[in-house]
């Protein structure tokens, strides 16, 4: 769902976007938020991971802590999405939604469903 590029004619789809506070948000969700390297361009992706969160890198080996204030996002197609694998944690402050329901093309229409990291991906920050 993230990857929401299809093949009308203008090359779009249309999303249905709920504005939410920035505590507001749950792993696994499809989120826009603003660029984090180009804040004029908007771009969708999967919440992976919140504040606190340890997040697994496999392809590099790694384990990153997401600092206060910041989140993870991934795009579903890894491969070739440009996200906090490239960029690292983005600030919550770019998160300007939750995408709840594509409506455009009609062939994709229908509701985004959350879809929680595998196992082991993210370890949530424990509150001791």
């Amino acid at each position: 769902a993230p990857h929401l590029r299809g093949h009308h004619r203008d090359g779009r789809e249309y999303a249905l976007v709920k504005r939410s506070p920035l505590y507001d948000y749950s792993r696994g969700e499809v989120v826009i938020l603003a660029s984090p390297v180009d804040h004029q361009r908007k771009t969708i992706k999967r919440l992976i991971g919140l504040p606190g969160d340890w997040v697994s890198l496999p392809e590099k080996e790694e384990v990153r802590k997401i600092p206060e204030g910041h989140c993870w996002v991934e795009g579903d197609n890894g491969s070739v999405s440009r996200d906090s694998r490239a960029y690292g944690p983005v600030p919550l402050g770019l998160v300007q939604g939750r995408v709840t329901h594509v409506v455009w093309p009609p062939s994709k229409m229908g509701r985004v469903d959350k879809r929680v990291p595998s196992e082991g991906r993210v370890m949530p920050q424990r509150n001791l």
